[in-house]
């Protein structure tokens, strides 16, 4: 049989981080909203071209 090691794991999980403490920390935005400013920002850039003659 294979003999078992008495580690406390640090080899098995080798490579591997624990995202969900650093997760706690960062700043959480809705997507919707992401989405929702983009949209805003690029009519309001359409529009700023527009005025200033710049639309193809």
């Amino acid at each position: 049989m294979a003999k078992k090691s008495s580690g406390n794991g640090l080899m098995s999980s080798a490579g591997l981080m624990r995202y969900y403490d650093a997760d706690k920390k960062a700043i959480h935005v809705d997507p919707k909203k992401v989405v929702t400013f983009g949209i805003i920002a690029g009519i309001v850039i359409l529009f700023l071209n527009a005025s200033f003659g710049l639309w193809p």
